[in-house]
């Protein structure tokens, strides 16, 4: 375990914000993590996995620790289905691609993500209609005060819509050093309903998908809305997906009849949050190096040089200008550093 001095963070987060780590300590192991959270001369930690889903504001005027712990293994199997053991620094599409090499199901749908396994619970990440809760068995994390791993179960992590516990109650007192998955080994349960899965499936005259079929479809789906943060720094959708409960939807819906929408439960409407900053004019728009994405109104972008700040600040002007003209609050998804 090595801890380095006044390291670059460019290369340690998707949106390639360039600011400093005062002190930078690369994590591959439990042991070297317990180490790293006993040093008394660092009073200060701030944990990097994937860097996916922040936006750095700031130099980090701490020891930066980069969760870079690796391991997949299965732990458990049935003839129906397998869990799945995997540390915290594992890429979360390769973890994807790893599945549906051994024909196992659950997780088709979330191809693509950016991102590492050790984050996906603190968000419940999710897309085209499958979140990580659906798949979730367990998860270990070290607690930071005493080193101890604890166990958290499903009802632990208490998930919601890109959320869990790791953003609530636990914030800063957990880092997750694994994750088990629970997925399927046949008979698998498609979900070809959300967005255009299912056109695009009719598109490569697919009509018996597998789960490979429903992952690429994805995947193609992805590629060409969202840009890939190795050709434009980005932190996929920025913003959460508002949701209405009945009374509110039926508000927005006479205003805007011809809203795209998706009915959750009896009470609960979601609303496209790319499509409210789209109708405010803001896709494609660029403001110096921060900017929206041409594709994607959903996905700011660093053109190159654009800082925290600047994300920042054309972020607070998409959702003042979606408050004035629907009445309508959206959130940033991504953790403001």
């Amino acid at each position: 375990m090595k801890i380095q001095k006044n390291i670059s963070l460019k290369k340690y987060n998707t949106f390639g914000i360039d600011v400093n780590a005062k002190y930078f300590c690369e994590i591959t192991s439990i042991n070297d993590l317990s180490e790293a959270l006993q040093l008394k001369e660092y009073p200060e930690i701030f944990v990097i996995s994937g860097g996916s889903n922040m936006l750095l504001t700031k130099d980090i005027n701490a020891l930066v620790l980069h969760i870079n712990i690796k391991g997949i293994q299965i732990i458990s199997e049935t003839d129906q289905n397998v869990i799945i053991k995997v540390m915290a620094g594992e890429n979360w599409h390769n973890f994807v691609l790893w599945a549906l090499e051994h024909n196992f199901g659950g997780i088709e749908n979330m191809s693509f993500i950016p991102g590492n396994v050790g984050t996906s619970p603190i968000q419940n990440i999710g897309a085209y209609g499958v979140e990580l809760k659906d798949v979730f068995y367990s998860c270990e994390a070290i607690d930071i005060n005493n080193q101890t791993i604890r166990v958290f179960s499903k009802f632990d992590c208490n998930f919601g819509y890109r959320e869990s516990f790791f953003k609530r109650e636990g914030k800063g007192k957990y880092i997750i050093t694994s994750v088990n998955i629970k997925l399927t080994k046949n008979n698998h349960k498609l979900n070809t309903s959300y967005g255009t899965i299912e056109s695009e499936l009719t598109k490569n005259n697919i009509t018996k998908p597998s789960i490979k079929d429903v992952s690429e479809a994805v995947i193609a789906i992805r590629k060409s809305k969202l840009p890939g943060p190795k050709e434009i720094g980005n932190s996929g959708s920025f913003f959460k997906n508002p949701i209405l409960n009945y009374k509110e939807f039926n508000v927005f819906i006479t205003k805007n009849i011809d809203a795209p929408y998706y009915k959750m439960s009896e009470d609960e409407y979601k609303i496209p949050a790319g499509w409210l900053i789209e109708q405010c004019g803001f896709k494609g728009k660029r403001f110096g190096d921060a900017g929206v994405h041409e594709k994607q109104a959903l996905v700011l972008v660093n053109y190159g040089d654009a800082s925290g700040k600047d994300i920042i600040h054309l972020a607070q002007k998409i959702i003042n200008e979606v408050d004035t003209k629907f009445e309508i609050t959206i959130f940033p998804e991504v953790n403001i550093i």
